[in-house]
């Protein structure tokens, strides 16, 4: 039995499952909150070797290995579960106090719930459901947690785009106003895509191999922020492009805003908050010649390029943001979810 103040549970162990584990191994925050299960339909040898290797984040830094039918991380030894319906799962018997969902499987309300017909007492989405009402909130990590009531069973964590651009843009809403907003997300390459050209259900575009074509795919982050600021709805345009890399992304921002601003004014503003306040430690700020490898395992949500701004005339606003979107995103999963567990269940 984990000794830690809150157990959890991972349903799904790609790439933001295993992350979130590794970030919660590095943070040192196992006193309160510990991974004490996992739910995946890989086999016990693949899961051990795939936390102990990663590709994009190096090898595991502790002790990694198979204990009879656990998985075991340092001292703490992880039950494993192989089960492809959330309902095949005894939540309560395995003392969870929250499951992160991160296998992407469900969107809905109705799918979501299955969770907790099985036991579970709240659940973490690590993407952004189809509807606002499928969960009880939608929770980007220092724009509005403190929304959070402690009663709530369903909560989504939005997407690692949402994470990136919200906390921009409501700083810059708040402090120039936002008249209109268009994004284009210059994105890593997804396991949604064939490594060579492949069948895609439901994306042409994406039977093409994923590093051999800068590759246009849908987005839902205009819809996104408009449930974060709901005030700039109807404002917002974006677009998303898929590229040859394993990892890192960036948003190139273009705003037209109501009152004039400079380039130096606006990195200045940027800088400060990313120095002080409620978005330090959660945005950073630059102006070195960066690449984007540079940003790797960078558990910011954004990253500022400075060297990058652009204002033209007094009001239109160009911006380059950074985001590692596995880390970044991974690291905010855990700042909700301990702030969600401290209110619902307090000392």
């Amino acid at each position: 039995m984990s000794s830690a103040r809150y157990r959890l549970a991972l349903n799904g162990y790609g790439r933001i499952g295993r992350c979130v584990l590794r970030a919660l191994h590095e943070r040192g925050a196992a006193t309160e909150l510990a991974i004490v299960a996992l739910n995946d339909l890989a086999d016990r040898p693949s899961l051990e070797y795939l936390t102990r290797f990663d590709s994009t984040h190096g090898r595991f830094p502790g002790r990694v290995a198979l204990d009879g039918e656990r998985l075991r991380i340092g001292d703490q030894a992880l039950e494993i579960r192989r089960e492809a319906e959330p309902e095949r799962v005894d939540w309560a018997a395995l003392g969870v106090d929250l499951v992160l969902e991160c296998s992407g499987a469900f969107s809905t309300r109705a799918e979501a719930g299955r969770f907790l017909a099985a036991g579970a007492p709240r659940v973490l989405f690590s993407q952004p459901m189809v509807s606002e009402t499928d969960v009880d909130a939608t929770v980007v990590y220092g724009v509005n947690q403190l929304s959070l009531r402690g009663d709530e069973t369903l909560v989504s964590n939005a997407s690692c785009t949402t994470n990136c651009s919200v906390p921009v843009l409501k700083l810059l809403h708040e402090t120039l106003g936002l008249e209109y907003v268009s994004i284009t997300t210059i994105h890593s390459a997804m396991n949604d895509q064939p490594v060579i050209d492949a069948y895609h259900a439901e994306d042409l575009r994406r039977t093409r191999s994923a590093f051999q074509s800068i590759i246009p795919v849908a987005t839902g982050l205009a819809r996104g922020i408009e449930r974060l600021l709901p005030e700039l709805g109807g404002r917002i345009q974006a677009r998303a492009v898929r590229v040859p890399t394993v990892n890192v992304s960036c948003l190139d921002i273009t705003c037209i805003v109501r009152q004039d601003t400079t380039a130096p004014a606006l990195n200045t503003l940027l800088r400060d908050a990313a120095q002080s306040g409620p978005l330090a430690g959660l945005i950073d700020y630059t102006e070195l010649p960066h690449a984007s490898c540079d940003f790797n395992h960078d558990p910011h949500s954004a990253i500022v390029d400075g060297s990058q701004t652009r204002v033209s005339g007094p009001r239109l606003v160009n911006l380059l943001v950074w985001f590692d979107n596995e880390w970044g995103f991974a690291n905010r999963m855990l700042d909700v979810a301990g702030h969600w567990l401290r209110i619902a269940k307090p000392t």
